[in-house]
């Protein structure tokens, strides 16, 4: 088993996109980034805490590569945006790509690069690449809230813009 930490925005937005495929474990949501000791939700939410809202993702290297969640990471976020993502507005709210080994910071890199060569955006792929830090779960009501709570969750995703924009941007 290996470990993935991605901050894409609202964590909650974060989770059904890697939780569908064979070879991933489990999808926790949580904090990661900050200087705060066990923070809590309106810790990190209010922005005393200096972390980001990620997702920390076991699965198995041998089913589905890392390479393939950098795929999927990229699909869910607007890699351009400085200010948070989508609705969610501030640091909290920010992109990064937390790497748990040097291979992973090679691959993420490699990946960051493509995109950026791409040309699919205009604005420069300002997402940070930087090692992993202490993980902290999120609490247990955030945890699978998609699956908890379908109604609330269809509703904010709805609200949030993230949908439109990934149609936009990644269409085939």
């Amino acid at each position: 088993m290996e470990k993935a930490t991605f901050a894409g925005g609202c964590f909650w937005c974060m989770v059904k996109p890697f939780d569908q495929w064979e070879g991933i474990h489990s999808v926790t949501s949580g904090y990661m980034g900050g200087h705060v000791i066990n923070p809590t939700y309106e810790d990190v939410k209010n922005g005393n805490s200096g972390h980001f809202e990620v997702v920390q993702i076991q699965y198995d290297p041998s089913t589905f590569t890392y390479k393939q969640l950098l795929e999927i990471f990229w699909q869910q976020i607007d890699p351009t945006d400085t200010g948070g993502q989508f609705q969610d507005r501030g640091e909290s709210y920010g992109t990064t790509i937390f790497t748990h080994s040097s291979e992973q910071a090679e691959i993420a890199q490699k990946s960051k690069q493509e995109l950026a060569d791409s040309g699919r955006f205009t604005k420069p792929i300002i997402t940070p690449i930087r090692p992993a830090e202490t993980f902290y779960a999120a609490e247990d009501y955030h945890q699978d809230y998609y699956k908890k709570e379908p109604q609330h969750y269809a509703e904010d995703r709805a609200m949030s813009g993230r949908d439109e924009f990934i149609k936009e941007n990644w269409k085939k």
